[in-house]
């Protein structure tokens, strides 16, 4: 169902109830689709497989000892001369 944002604002709590009992809820701006309301399960679907930032960054390619040491090596002071 669709719903002009001021009739959301105004019956949020039906709103909810709707997309809990119905599924998603639109809501419009100015006659244009602006924001769907989910119910919480429907949410957890959506999300349920998908990896997080941490499980991307976990999965990057490995280093091999090549690459591990020259990491290692490379110098601790700035690259760039902090004195003006």
């Amino acid at each position: 169902m669709e719903w002009p944002l001021q009739d959301a604002k105004n019956q949020f709590s039906k709103v909810v109830q709707k997309a809990r009992l119905e599924g998603p809820q639109i809501v419009t701006l100015r006659g244009m689709r602006a924001a769907v309301v989910l119910s919480a399960a429907d949410y957890d679907a959506l999300r349920s497989g998908r990896p997080t930032l941490v499980d991307d960054l976990l999965a990057g390619p490995s280093w091999d000892d090549e690459l591990a040491e020259e990491a290692m090596r490379r110098t601790k002071t700035p690259s760039r001369d902090a004195a003006f």
